[in-house]
Order: C-alpha cells, then sequence, then structure tokens
C-alpha cells in the first residue's frame, strides 16, 4: 500500500509499512566515476561479491586518466549491467542523477568508485526498506561503526553541515553528507525531474526532497575508510563552503 503526498504540486508517493518479498528484491547500484583507474575494478569486484540479487549501473563523469578502457573491460567480465558515458565532465550529481534514471531495482543505492565505502554493510543498510519500515536509509559514518582516523576539520565540518540541513528539514540526521543512502526505487525515480545539483550538492538536495516528500528516514552506522588527498580524495575546503548554499536554496528557494 501507498500514500501520497505533494511536492511542488507533484504527487509523490512514498509507502506505509509494506515489507518487499525478500527473495525477490533486486538493487540497483549506481556507480559514479571519475578518474578512479586504480580503484574501480577493486570495487566492483566487492560488490560482484555481494549475495544479493543486484544491477550494477556505471557513469563514466568522462574521465581522463584511462578509467574508460578499464570500464569496457569490467563489462567484458560482466562486472556491469549497464554503462555509460557523459559526453563531458558534469559532477558527481549528475551521474547519480543520470544512473539513478537508468535504474530498475526495487532499491538504489549508490556506491563511490573509491574504497571508503564498503558493500559489506549493505545488508544492514537495506534491511529497514525490506522490512517495510523506511522508504529511505542513511548509512551514518558517525554512529559507532570503526572508521579509519584522518582530518578531524573534514569531522567538525560534515557535523556543521548535517546540523544547518536539519534545521531547515527538520530532520534529526547524525550524517548528511555520506554517500550511503539507500531509496526505495520508485520513490527515488520520482525524484529525478526534481535533482539539479551537478556536483557535490547533490546530497543536500537529495536530503531536502526526502524531508519534502515526508519518506521515512532510517540511519544505520557504517564503517568508513577515508582517503587522504594523495591517495585520491576529490572533495575539499570550497566544496564544504558551497554545501552551505546547496543547503539554503534547495530548502529555502526551491
Amino acid at each position: 500500500m501507498t500514500t501520497p503526498s505533494m511536492y511542488k504540486g507533484r504527487e509523490v508517493r512514498t509507502s506505509a509499512r509494506t515489507p518487499m518479498v525478500r527473495e525477490r528484491t533486486r538493487l540497483s547500484v549506481l556507480v559514479p566515476v571519475y578518474n578512479e583507474r586504480n580503484t574501480i575494478h577493486l570495487i566492483l569486484e566487492q560488490v560482484a561479491a555481494t549475495p544479493m540479487a543486484k544491477e550494477v549501473i556505471v557513469v563514466d563523469d568522462a574521465s581522463t586518466d584511462g578509467t574508460d578502457e578499464v570500464l569496457v573491460q569490467l563489462k567484458a567480465r560482466g562486472l556491469i549491467d549497464t554503462l555509460h558515458r557523459q559526453p563531458k565532465n558534469r559532477g558527481k550529481g549528475a551521474a547519480i542523477r543520470k544512473a539513478m534514471s537508468l535504474s530498475t531495482g526495487d532499491i538504489v543505492i549508490v556506491q563511490d568508485a573509491d574504497l571508503e565505502y564498503d558493500p559489506a554493510d549493505w545488508p544492514a543498510l537495506i534491511e529497514p526498506l525490506i522490512d517495510g519500515k523506511a522508504d529511505a536509509c542513511f548509512g551514518s559514518r558517525f554512529l559507532g561503526g570503526p572508521h579509519r582516523v584522518l582530518y578531524y576539520w573534514h569531522s567538525v565540518g560534515n557535523n556543521i553541515l548535517t546540523m544547518y540541513s536539519n534545521m531547515l528539514t527538520n530532520l534529526n540526521l547524525t550524517d548528511m553528507e555520506t554517500c550511503y543512502k539507500a531509496i526505495r526505487g520508485e520513490l527515488a525515480r520520482s525524484l529525478v525531474p526534481s535533482l539539479k545539483s551537478n556536483r557535490f550538492g547533490f546530497e543536500p538536495e537529495i536530503t531536502a526532497l526526502l524531508s519534502r516528500a515526508e519518506a521515512r528516514i532510517y540511519e544505520v552506522p557504517i564503517s568508513y575508510a577515508g582517503r587522504t588527498y594523495a591517495e585520491g580524495k576529490k572533495i575539499g575546503w570550497r566544496d564544504g563552503m558551497a554545501a552551505f548554499w546547496h543547503i539554503t536554496r534547495f530548502n529555502l528557494f526551491r
């Protein structure tokens, strides 16, 4: 059974407590990729090893380091079901939006192409959705899961951004910026026309849209193995500053 809520005059369907049939549940794994030739094969092998029905959708954001050639090989090996290459670099948000539009699964989940997030956490992440209690579930890096010890000021900035987002969405999340967001497929695809952010503004935007759709959101602890900048981490302080504007405009000026 589904119940309607309205967003900008458009009906968005969120589910009442309707458990999914576990054996029939299919996961759409959305993998945005940009210049990850050294790690993409490792993460896709981890994805393939997860014992659940899934489709793997990879969107290459016009990589320039030879990642595209590696992806063709991985698709030939059967590790990728759908491969799309953006004609020009548009950003992570645009890549996720494209992958989401190509998805067909009962649940969609974003999997970064680096090795910071572990697919072994998927069962806990999707359980509230399968059980019918949630429309979306966020994997929180701040609820006690094991994590690599790295940048203190990154954690401070993340907490401030999450608090500011919570103030405008009236949610009590602990990790709004997490990559791991599992969403019911029908709901996720209904939000695609409203998604506008092309870069790292995707996280506050999808959070704002889920809040406006009155989606039931859960959080679960996940592990996190953050990278240093020398290891290829891309998000920086400019993206953190831009996030304040993204949170403001997606919640107040949409």
